[in-house]
């Protein structure tokens, strides 16, 4: 049979160490004689404080105030050793500190939560996706120290009002060697990642409450660059007397005509290419990204193109259906791509991305959904985003209208005339 448990709970100020007539109070939990001091980093006038009562003299509004605030204490305390007492657990002096410091055994810390969600992700994000992790993880450290002037905070501090100073932190940010601060949808991008984090800790039960139940993300609608047919044409039939431009620019030719993205065409080779339903060639993949299957039929184009690097040198050598270059130096050389060919817009390898879903697809009447499967989107949501409805499908669509009702109209006028 467990004995019962001695407890108790004494205020006392530091005279020994005051300064300026200031001391530091302290209030010491004794467990079965056991005890143990925590300081309550609050200092206190030693005219003010009544060692024999343990407490502040007098009812000055600073007294009032100090003496609420160790009843305050004195209530946790207490509820502390309540909660131990109820569970049945062993008491200690050392349990009732670490309960009222939120430093138990079961209460974890956001660095904890960050550490956990790097580790969980690691097998199963893309490369590219954990890099972008970091990156917020990286602003969520600098917001800490910069503002908090902490390293971290307890999980049980995360709270709405957290989430809204961090958004304000990084709009008010300034990245290194960039030309401005961060636009409002980089600012939800890294919000958007750092709620995947929480509620990460939410569902393993690491965090209680949800901070961002009230939370809305606001993105600002951005319109996605893509080629027209004219731009795209000229790409396709401009003589580029340079070989590395040559090579990029039919990359990103075969990108436009299938909407595969630059790191999955750099993995394909002939075994990706199989006998579709039709009995026709396609691509059959994988997308780096989401690891969803993807199943492209190929176009005459995108297939003039596969065999023309066939028997390259470099193809040869890679046993890949292209020549590979990093993505740096592809986004580089498009920039004089474009410079060659009179091109305004900045063009970039994800452009044919979206040039495809555009231009080579929708404005030719191909169904958003067959799009989707086609981009390999899990949601249809995803591909709404490049479902731009283009003027010139908006005039053929409207031309299309106006011959109907102008033959229902005059099919009305010959049956009046008959009659």
């Amino acid at each position: 049979m467990r004995t019962p448990n001695t407890f108790s709970i004494l205020f006392w100020a530091d005279q020994k160490n005051a300064k300026q007539n200031l001391a530091l109070l302290y209030v010491r939990i004794t467990v079965n004689q056991k005890r143990i001091n925590i300081s309550l980093k609050q200092k206190i006038s030693l005219d003010l404080w009544d060692a024999k009562k343990k407490k502040a003299k007098g009812t000055s509004n600073k007294a009032r105030q100090i003496n609420e605030y160790l009843i305050q204490v004195q209530t946790q305390l207490f509820q502390c050793y309540q909660d131990l007492k109820f569970k049945g657990q062993l008491i200690t002096a050392e349990l009732i500190k670490a309960g009222y410091t939120g430093e138990g055994s079961n209460v974890k810390s956001l660095q904890n939560l960050l550490e956990y969600h790097t580790e969980k992700s690691k097998n199963i994000l893309a490369k590219g996706t954990l890099r972008n992790f970091e990156v917020t993880e990286g602003y969520i450290n600098k917001y800490l120290t910069n503002k908090l002037n902490t390293s971290d905070i307890y999980l049980k501090e995360l709270d709405y009002k957290f989430i809204c100073d961090f958004a304000n932190y990084l709009r008010c940010y300034w990245p290194k060697g960039h030309p401005k601060a961060m636009s409002n949808n980089t600012v939800m991008k890294h919000i958007q990642r750092f709620r995947k984090i929480v509620t990460l800790g939410y569902h393993i039960e690491w965090i209680d409450r949800d901070p961002f139940v009230r939370w809305k993300p606001t993105y600002e609608k951005r319109e996605r660059p893509f080629l027209t047919e004219n731009e795209l044409s000229n790409i396709e039939t401009y003589h580029f007397p340079i070989e590395r431009l040559e090579r990029v620019r039919d990359l990103f030719v075969f990108s436009c005509y299938t909407g595969i993205a630059y790191i999955d065409i750099m993995k394909l080779s002939k075994n990706n290419i199989l006998k579709g339903i039709d009995g026709n060639d396609w691509i059959f993949t994988n997308r780096q990204k989401t690891k969803s299957p993807v199943k492209i039929p190929l176009l005459p184009k995108s297939q003039s193109l596969i065999n023309k690097y066939d028997n390259h040198p470099m193809t040869q050598i890679t046993k890949t259906l292209f020549p590979v270059i990093t993505n740096e130096k592809v986004n580089f050389y498009l920039k004089e791509i474009a410079e060659a060919c009179g091109l305004k817009k900045n063009l970039t390898f994800h452009m044919a991305r979206h040039t495809f879903a555009t231009t080579v697809t929708l404005s030719n009447g191909v169904p958003i959904e067959t799009v989707s499967k086609l981009l390999g989107h899990s949601k249809i949501a995803s591909t709404q985003v490049y479902a731009r409805v283009i003027e010139r499908k908006v005039s053929e669509d409207m031309e299309i209208l106006r011959r109907k009702i102008e033959g229902f109209d005059n099919s009305k006028v010959q049956i009046k005339q008959d009659a």
